[in-house]
Parts: C-alpha cells; sequence; structure tokens
C-alpha cells in the first residue's frame, strides 16, 4: 500500500457525546481508540493533514449538540489537535458527510492537491460510510480504516436489528465491494506513512 505524502487523515466526529452509551446502546471494537490515536499520531509525526470532523447535532437532547460537552472532542483527539508538523483544519457539519461541512472539504482538498483521503473514526456505517461513499463519488482515493472505527447496535425497520459488528462488516462489504473505497487497517497505514 502506498500513503502519498500529502494523503489526509480525516478524524470523523470523536467527540464525548458518544460515550454515552443510555442514548446509543451497546458499541463495538473497544481498540477503536488506541488505532484513531496511531493514526493520529504516524500523520502528525510525518508532517501530513489532518483534518479534524465535529457533529454540531441539530437534533435537542442529542449528546452532540452544540453547547453541551459532549460535543467536545475526546481528550486524545483535542490534545493532538495543533501539534502536527502538517497542515490542519477543522471541519463543522450538522449533516452525515464530512464533504458537506464549513468549511468546504473538497474546496481545501483540492486548493491542496490532495487526492488520497484516509478516514477514521465514529460512527462506522454513518458519518464515516456516508464520508467515504462521498469520497469515492468525487473521484479521492478513500482508504477506511474499519479497525479505527466504532458504531452502536441499530434498529432498523419491521423490528429488524443489527449488531455494531455486523453493521461494521456491512459497512466494510459495501465501500470495499462497491468500490466506494479501500478498506485497510490501522498497522498497515502506520507502516505505510513511516516507511
Amino acid at each position: 500500500m502506498e500513503i502519498t505524502q500529502n494523503a489526509a487523515l480525516v478524524v470523523v466526529d470523536v467527540q464525548k457525546g458518544f460515550d454515552e452509551s443510555e442514548f446509543w446502546g451497546p458499541r463495538n471494537n473497544p481498540a477503536a481508540e488506541e488505532n484513531i490515536a496511531s493514526l493520529i499520531a504516524a500523520w502528525q509525526d510525518t508532517g501530513r493533514p489532518v483534518v479534524f470532523v465535529r457533529h454540531d447535532s441539530n437534533e435537542p437532547g442529542s449528546p452532540l449538540r452544540p453547547g453541551y460537552e459532549g460535543n467536545d472532542f475526546k481528550e486524545y483527539v483535542e490534545q493532538r489537535r495543533g501539534k502536527g508538523d502538517g497542515p490542519e483544519l477543522l471541519v463543522t457539519k450538522s449533516v452525515n458527510s464530512a464533504f458537506y461541512g464549513a468549511p468546504d472539504l473538497d474546496d481545501w482538498f483540492k486548493a491542496a492537491d490532495i487526492t488520497q483521503v484516509v478516514l477514521t473514526g465514529i460512527q462506522t456505517n454513518m458519518c464515516v460510510e456516508t464520508t467515504a461513499r462521498m469520497g469515492g463519488n468525487l473521484s479521492y482515493d478513500v482508504l477506511v480504516a474499519l479497525d479505527a472505527t466504532h458504531t452502536f447496535d441499530l434498529t432498523g425497520p419491521n423490528g429488524w436489528r443489527l449488531t455494531a459488528d455486523e453493521l461494521s462488516r456491512a459497512s466494510a462489504v459495501t465501500l470495499h465491494g462497491g468500490g466506494f473505497a479501500r478498506v485497510v487497517t490501522t498497522d498497515e497505514l502506520v507502516a505505510a506513512a513511516r516507511p
């Protein structure tokens, strides 16, 4: 795997509000935080661009609403902001895709001649997957570090319920099998970023 020198790491919605298990329900992948931190360190240490995305929910009572502490980045992410040698951007959004935030992510990538994007964060099947799909549609070379994401059990129509692991696998199959992105591991990315 080759990682370009200006490949952007996009850290999606790693916010304190996602720790409120009574709101979200059971989650998967307890190793996600350690893997997210490893990717941020690898990108910052090698001078690559990092984009921190924050979800500013418009829903009353959401743990991610602005003005509530759940809107804040988790400590290990907040502590890394501004510490890299490469460019850094903060994007805020109120929808699933980081490409529909402010400032405009696509414009920022194009201005910096960034063509490769690595995604990590929360939730696998929501904002990470939606951003990956849009990135693929916009012709970026998108890589998703599946083991550096997590999600929560979810109930849909007809009472159908999928576990967080099932949803993550479904996202991986859809993104990779559907040609939107390449699903990879944190170790593969860190090794490629630090030759």
